[in-house]
């Protein structure tokens, strides 16, 4: 589902306003929300989280918005996973130890059964990479710069080798989620078991809802609450309301606007957190090369037309922070590559020297992809019509089909609102998920929104493969510096992760993954 939205005629000063209150705006639709709202409050011994995004899937293979993995992980599990220090901790394997360039070791933990009593086995590790290599659109098959070979030594031991030395496959490891062989497919699996603190006790995918039992059986800690109950909140208002009520425990990803609401009130407490997320207005990639887009330096005179700071103070009241490369600061391996530069007047001048003129973009976007998302893209309306350039937003809900839209499948746009995390808390598996498509992936629409450029890719290949931590750093800049040069996104932000949590909970630890374990989640009495 989309909605369609022209362009305003209207001051970029009167719109700014109009964004910075757009949490009173929610305020005042509030009581509508709240009276078609469900009611009662959570038992003492349940958790309710209530998401901004609809939670379609335990697994992981096509979709891991960041609060989903505080429920993935819940059920399913890997052999690793990325701990609070955002380094690999091991999970399911007692030891993952590299032998060499191209040969990691790793070691089952001994005992560990999945829910239904079935052991876990060597053979489910390799049918899961054999899954996530298969399925098509695949969120974490990016990461890898190849998938490893298992070969088994024992009932529980086991080497993974590769063609070229992947230095960081223990952290990669914590993305592919062991399942079950004969459970596995090349899909997003909507059923099975797992191994972690909870299993799924019933769900409504189409609702986004879930209840998780706590798993008496869990090989680790267990965790202290017997259920945790999942909602699927796509207004933000509406979530902050059954906060405020005790309907919910927990919301995440919210606005500075409803963090500023929910400071100070009592029984409600705020969590930051830094992030390894970076949201962008990203070009497509797959214009014919006749058109405007295709040429860098159009790229680069279009991200003259937006004032980012005046986004970053007046929408975004200074929750985040304007890009300066193309990842993170917070990520390992970061370099700092440029900055984007609002003015206008070069933008224009720009675009009149290259012949562009009567240039029109669409842009497309998925409700809740980021804290006032429908404000920035109304803004940047104004900012590129200050610029002579047309634009026409179209947004789409949560659950719709924008995946066949960013594949290019369904309809053509021109620049893409979105975010990308890099859940191993490092810059080459950002690189590697955005920068390093081929023209083998892009035949399956593998790339990220079409981006392939062999000399990128080439740069973050070296960084990849390079186990000597100096040179790996080297290789990292270089290839960031690279992509940027090649103006992937018109403008680019850090934001910090926040949730808001009733102040029942307890041991709540928001990680900058936007995640934090349930199993380590205690309620007061």
């Amino acid at each position: 589902m989309t909605a369609s939205f022209p362009g305003h005629d209207m001051s970029r000063r009167q719109l700014l306003r109009l964004a910075g209150a757009a949490g009173l705006f929610a305020g005042i639709g509030l009581s509508a929300s709240a009276c078609a709202g469900p009611t009662g409050l959570p038992g003492e011994d349940t958790l309710t989280l209530a998401l901004n995004r609809s939670l379609v899937s335990l697994d992981n293979k096509l979709n891991q918005f960041d609060a989903a993995v505080t429920v993935q992980r819940a059920v399913r599990e890997g052999l690793t996973a990325i701990g609070p220090e955002i380094t690999p901790i091991p999970m399911l394997a007692e030891s993952f130890v590299m032998l060499s360039p191209t040969r990691w070791k790793a070691t089952l933990r001994k005992g560990v059964t999945y829910s239904d009593g079935r052991p876990v086995e060597i053979k489910d590790v390799s049918t899961a990479l054999q899954m996530y290599r298969e399925v098509q659109g695949s969120f974490v098959a990016g990461f890898f710069p190849e998938f490893p070979r298992i070969t088994a030594l024992d009932e529980r031991s086991f080497y993974l080798d590769s063609k070229a030395p992947i230095p960081i496959l223990d952290a990669l490891m914590a993305l592919i989620l062991i399942t079950p062989a004969a459970d596995n497919k090349p899909e997003e699996l909507q059923t099975g078991v797992g191994t972690g603190p909870y299993t799924v006790e019933s769900f409504n995918r189409g609702a986004g809802t879930y209840q998780l039992l706590r798993n008496e059986t869990y090989w680790g800690t267990a965790p202290a609450v017997q259920r945790v109950n999942v909602r699927f909140l796509p207004e933000e208002s509406s979530r902050v309301i059954a906060l405020r009520s005790g309907e919910v425990d927990v919301i995440d990803s919210i606005s500075p606007n409803s963090m500023e609401q929910l400071s100070g009130l009592p029984g409600v407490t705020i969590e930051t957190a830094s992030s390894l997320r970076m949201n962008q207005i990203f070009y497509n990639f797959r214009k014919p090369s006749s058109h405007p887009l295709s040429d860098v330096r159009v790229r680069e005179a279009l991200s003259f037309a937006i004032d980012g700071q005046a986004l970053v103070h007046d929408v975004l009241i200074d929750s985040v922070e304007q890009a300066q490369g193309v990842t993170p600061a917070s990520l390992f391996g970061h370099a700092k590559t440029g900055d984007f530069v609002y003015d206008p007047a070069k933008a224009k001048s720009l675009l009149k020297d290259l012949g562009v003129s009567d240039l029109k973009l669409k842009i497309i976007w998925e409700t809740g992809e980021f804290p006032s998302d429908t404000a920035i893209m109304e803004a940047l309306v104004q900012m590129f019509g200050d610029i002579g350039v047309r634009t026409e937003l179209q947004q789409f809900e949560p659950g719709g089909n924008i995946l066949q839209w960013r594949q290019g499948k369904e309809g053509d746009w021109d620049l893409l609102g979105n975010g990308f995390s890099s859940p191993t808390g490092l810059a080459i598996t950002m690189l590697q998920g955005m920068y390093a498509g081929t023209p083998e992936k892009e035949k399956t629409r593998d790339t990220y929104q079409g981006y392939v450029n062999q000399a990128v890719a080439a740069k973050i290949g070296l960084a990849a493969a390079e186990v000597d931590e100096a040179k790996r750093e080297a290789y990292l800049k270089e290839a960031q510096q690279a992509a940027w040069d090649t103006w992937p996104c018109a403008w680019a932000f850090v934001p910090k992760s926040i949730l808001a949590r009733r102040n029942r909970v307890q041991t709540l630890s928001l990680s900058a993954a936007n995640s934090y374990p349930l199993s380590h989640i205690g309620l007061e009495a």
